[in-house]
């Protein structure tokens, strides 16, 4: 995971460096051999093996390979990087693309939406994720568990506004965690758990989670008000096996259905929400940090796509809402036009919307909701806005 997380995180440089070190681009058909390079200046770079061995095992992965021939094209390049790599290093760093390990269009539209943290939103992107816990306060409080976690001798920090959010300050598998699998705790980052936090669902209220997968936020509504009457939706199924295996783990009960958010006549009954979560499908431009391959897989234009998706499941969300209930639109992404942009259109096209101001001392103000970015507090970028629908007058 190191290896390929490690060469999804920093590709962009290494592409800028290997055309540096190799004197023609490799052909096509031997684009194994580029992914070999990248893999060692990745392991010369970050980790601790020694270089003389990592050298030597990318030269024999060509034989492994069938490209005996290329055994001594890795040799040089290797050696040539171990050489200069200083000098090469200062050499890329003019081009932004190496330099922040982005793609062009996504570093050009973070310093249009965020000019002033643009450049911090990009390192912390390409920093290693932490393990976040979010404490089940329907089970213990979050002294009690942290008291379990002195009994392991495990320590975590809190989390200033996630009230239930606790980071280890060792990762571990989740199997070796204090009462995860009794369901005590389930990871989540803290900033995805201010979703639920805002909602603030009451027991007995009927409750509406939209693109629930893989099912954190819908289990942290039901340890919030354990007696709501809660319906899931996400449109595919493989990833709502996530929702049920979680739903199992903590066992809570939650009403499962697959089908896509914006056809609510194929599963709606018409009877409106007190509350609704809109967990909208987006970049994921905020969650770079534990998903590196976005850098790679997200193109400029999947945003024309993704924001009228997003645009058609909040409207349909809007109408399913109770006068006088609250819904929270959320995503993983830092980008304006997935986020504020798209409250400020329901503004457009609603008589009935009203913003609820979101505590202000976290995240960064929004002409419209509130943006947490990516690093701080050490969690991930995630964007909030708290909407209320007004009574009809008589």
């Amino acid at each position: 995971m190191e290896l390929v997380n490690g060469v999804l995180r920093w590709r962009f440089r290494y592409d800028a460096l290997l055309a540096r070190l190799l004197s023609k681009p490799l052909r096509k058909k031997d684009y194994d051999l580029q992914l070999v390079l990248l893999i060692a200046l990745h392991e010369l770079n970050e980790l601790s093996t020694p270089d003389y061995a990592i050298v030597h095992e990318a030269a024999s992965q060509a034989q492994r390979l069938g490209k005996k021939w290329a055994t001594g094209l890795i040799n040089g390049v290797l050696r040539s990087y171990l050489r200069d790599r200083e000098q090469l290093a200062s050499s890329i760093d003019e081009d932004p693309v190496a330099r922040f390990a982005h793609p062009q269009w996504l570093i050009d539209r973070l310093q249009q939406d965020w000019p002033e943290q643009f450049d911090q939103v990009l390192r912390a992107n390409n920093q290693r994720p932490p393990l976040w816990l979010r404490v089940n306060l329907s089970k213990i409080s979050v002294d009690d568990y942290l008291q379990q976690l002195g009994s392991h001798q495990m320590t975590a920090v809190r989390h200033s506004h996630a009230l239930a959010a606790l980071r280890l300050d060792t990762p571990m598998d989740v199997g070796q965690i204090p009462g995860f699998v009794d369901g005590l705790v389930s990871v989540q980052d803290a900033a995805a758990q201010m979703a639920a936090q805002l909602l603030a669902p009451k027991n007995d209220e009927r409750v509406l989670d939209l693109c629930a997968a893989p099912g954190g936020k819908t289990c942290h509504l039901l340890e919030l008000a354990g007696t709501i009457e809660l319906m899931a939706v996400e449109l595919n199924p493989i990833r709502m096996q996530q929702v049920q295996q979680n739903i199992e783990r903590l066992n809570l009960q939650a009403q499962l259905i697959v089908a896509d958010a914006t056809d609510t006549q194929s599963w709606w009954d018409g009877r409106s929400f007190d509350r609704i979560l809109v967990d909208a499908p987006c970049s994921a431009s905020g969650v770079i940090r534990r998903h590196p391959d976005i850098k790679s897989l997200r193109q400029a234009g999947d945003l024309v796509e993704l924001t009228e998706i997003q645009q058609q499941i909040l409207q349909q969300a809007w109408c399913m809402l109770k006068p006088g209930g609250t819904l929270v639109y959320a995503t993983c992404s830092v980008l304006k036009m997935e986020n504020e942009q798209q409250i400020e259109s329901l503004l457009r096209s609603n008589v009935d919307v009203e913003e609820v101001m979101i505590d202000p001392n976290w995240g960064v103000a929004c002409r419209y909701g509130r943006q947490l970015l990516p690093g701080t507090e050490d969690s991930d970028g995630f964007y909030y806005a708290l909407l209320k629908k007004m009574e009809r007058r008589h």
